[in-house]
């Protein structure tokens, strides 16, 4: 059969590994297996916990849930001890290996405990979940009636997608990021110019990216209206998996057992996890090289211009946070341009690190004094202002944000105005007190 040989996306590869056969064509209905399902605690057991004993059922597979609490934490009301409350008491009844409380941001907790690895389809109850496919990995959001389905059965059908190639070219300038990348792609293609399909991302300026870094590139995927935001398997995927603990089979290390202890599909970084040369996908390329930083005006990601075309807009609060903006390589490229100043007199510098882990190894490394000394305020390692939770934006206020999203009310208050911008961007205009080009305050030493 000549289908059998035809060139395949990487996308079509994950999906047919999934329903079981050997090749899928975009467009085809599947249903496919769940390897993992993530959810929250806003997400998660309020939600699912009803429904389940409505109908009676239990979970399909334990070993192959995992649950973060991450949203409502530390709980500031009534009602975020209420939805924290049900959240762990259900996890308790439930019996649940696998639950992540109070470390961190969800996408960055589950590949840091090593639940993730290339060949996986996975799904999570959370719009940002296609940041698994930074690790070769299919995941996607659902919503909680999918959700159900996914704990009753270990299965969603799904349509195949089309891919859509995003092409790097070249190498990323001094103070210009992932976070650059995508608000320039968002806001060439807007919102839905993913088309809910795949996007893939490679070229020799993704390649060139640390793990964390892609993981953006998968994250915003989301702000592009794909489904799923992949990257190719490399060398740079199996450093990071084997310093989570996931047992490599290069080393010796057969088994498909996660660090923690699930049994939850292929471990191998074999070189099938890529598109074929040929493949049918929609290429659209980039050269890194001219890349400025990027700055998207409020109220949409879509609203990207380069840094320079902004003016001098004064801000109020800078903002590190979200599963976008806030890990550990983040949190460094804010330490670079602060090391030995100070912010601007009436600005707020707040950082929310993305998880736990992200926050002990900055300290380790000196990077949480620097921003400290320069007046930096930290916040709880959780979702916090992004999702308009916790230390929520003042009404009024001018942010400048590292989050994925400024929708009008999305932090917190509908007259706040977000702007949204790289870590070294953000960093910048706390030092200036006014939205400023990273790269004239920083130069690569």
């Amino acid at each position: 059969m000549h289908g059998m040989t035809a060139p395949r996306t990487l996308a079509q590869k994950l999906v047919a590994r999934a329903a079981g056969r050997a090749h899928v064509a975009p467009g085809e209905i599947v249903t496919c297996r769940v390897d993992l399902a993530m959810f929250h605690d806003s997400s998660g057991p309020r939600r699912l916990a009803p429904m389940l004993r409505e109908l009676g059922a239990r979970i399909w597979d334990k070993r192959r849930v995992v649950l973060v609490i991450d949203h409502y934490v530390p709980e500031r009301d009534d009602e975020s001890r209420r939805i924290v409350r049900i959240a762990r008491d259900w996890a308790r009844e439930q019996q649940l290996p696998h639950v992540h409380d109070s470390e961190g941001i969800c996408h960055v907790v589950v590949p840091q405990h090593g639940h993730l690895r290339p060949g996986m389809f996975c799904v999570g109850g959370d719009s940002h979940s296609p940041t698994g496919g930074a690790f070769g990995t299919y995941m996607f959001g659902i919503g909680a009636t999918e959700m159900l389905g996914v704990m009753v059965t270990g299965e969603l059908w799904l349509q195949v997608p089309r891919t859509i190639t995003m092409r790097w070219h070249g190498r990323l300038p001094p103070a210009v990021t992932a976070k650059d990348m995508m608000l320039h792609m968002i806001g060439r293609f807007g919102m839905n110019g993913g088309q809910y399909q795949a996007v893939e991302f490679d070229g020799s300026a993704v390649r060139a990216l640390s793990m964390q870094e892609r993981m953006t590139l998968a994250n915003m995927s989301a702000e592009l209206g794909a489904q799923a935001g992949l990257i190719a398997p490399d060398e740079t995927t199996r450093a990071y998996l084997r310093a989570a603990g996931v047992p490599d089979p290069a080393d010796g290390a057969g088994s498909a057992d996660g660090a923690d202890g699930a049994d939850a599909g292929p471990a191998a970084i074999d070189a099938s996890w890529c598109t074929d040369p040929g493949a049918d996908t929609t290429l659209h390329e980039f050269d890194a090289a001219l890349l400025a930083p990027q700055v998207a005006l409020p109220h949409s990601p879509a609203n990207a211009v380069p840094v320079t075309e902004v003016g001098a807009v004064s801000v109020h609060i800078a903002y590190v946070g979200a599963c976008t903006g806030a890990k550990l390589d983040d949190l460094r490229a804010v330490a670079a341009v602060l090391r030995g100043q100070r912010i601007a007199p009436g600005v707020r510098l707040m950082v929310a690190p993305a998880s736990q882990l992200d926050l002990n190894q900055a300290r380790s490394e000196g990077v949480m004094q620097v921003l400290e000394a320069a007046g930096a305020e930290l916040l709880p390692t959780s979702c916090g202002a992004c999702a308009g939770y916790g230390s929520a934006i003042p009404d009024g206020a001018t942010v400048v944000s590292t989050t994925a999203r400024n929708f009008k009310g999305r932090m917190g208050s509908a007259t706040a105005q977000v702007y949204l911008a790289s870590p070294y961007t953000v960093a910048a205009s706390a030092l200036r007190g006014c939205i400023t080009d990273p790269r004239s305050v920083w130069s690569e030493p």
